[in-house]
């Protein structure tokens, strides 16, 4: 990182225009969206920039850190390409000074309305008395549902499946007890065991 003796326009936490250009291009770099007008990224930028006033501690941390990025990058951070620029954003991704900017922007960015416009949201429908009447089913990327079963597939039952019987069933009680070769009367999964006196019981 940047330190005072070094630098010692961190002394005055006052960023400059350059400093605010290299804070659009952090966060055009770190959250790469190539449909997105510059006008919402220098939006946030705006805004981190402000926030950054609430606090002395926060206005050194972004000087510090802007500071730094230009020193990692041969003098300008502006100045390198997509690739270079990521893989110098990589190398402080846990400084305070990368989060602060991270959740800022996670925060701001996605609120623009010329964001929701350039990912076709329509924003807020509540206020306008839901979507139900307005775009609820606008959307031309999403397959039509299928409403008519298809002529040539037959429907049929799954195979093996039988209707399960009710009502009372009569089960001769010599049959059950054959079927375990001893006299023992087998269970049938009805409620109760047979009767092996009987010669039958009414399920």
């Amino acid at each position: 990182m940047a330190y005072p003796a070094k630098y010692p326009q961190l002394n005055e936490t006052e960023l400059t225009e350059h400093a605010r250009d290299l804070l659009v291009r952090v966060i055009r770099v770190a959250f790469p969206h190539p449909t997105f007008p510059d006008s919402p990224y220098q939006r946030t930028a705006n805004i981190i920039l402000e926030e950054s006033k609430s606090s002395t501690w926060l206005r050194v941390t972004l000087t510090q850190g802007l500071l730094t990025l230009d020193s990692l990058s041969a003098g300008d951070f502006t100045a390198l390409d997509e690739d270079q620029a990521t893989a110098v954003l990589r190398s402080i991704e846990h400084t305070d000074f990368f989060g602060f900017i991270r959740r800022t922007t996670v925060l701001n960015l996605y609120d623009d309305p010329e964001v929701w416009k350039a990912v076709g949201y329509e924003g807020s429908s509540f206020e306008l008395g839901g979507y139900v009447h307005r775009g609820f089913n606008d959307l031309d990327w999403v397959p039509e549902p299928l409403i008519e079963e298809p002529a040539d597939v037959p429907f049929s039952p799954l195979p093996g499946l039988k209707r399960p019987q009710t009502g009372a069933v009569r089960i001769p009680a010599a049959s059950a007890a054959d079927a375990t070769g001893d006299g023992t009367p087998i269970s049938t999964n009805q409620p109760g065991e047979l009767a092996a006196s009987h010669e039958g019981v009414e399920r």
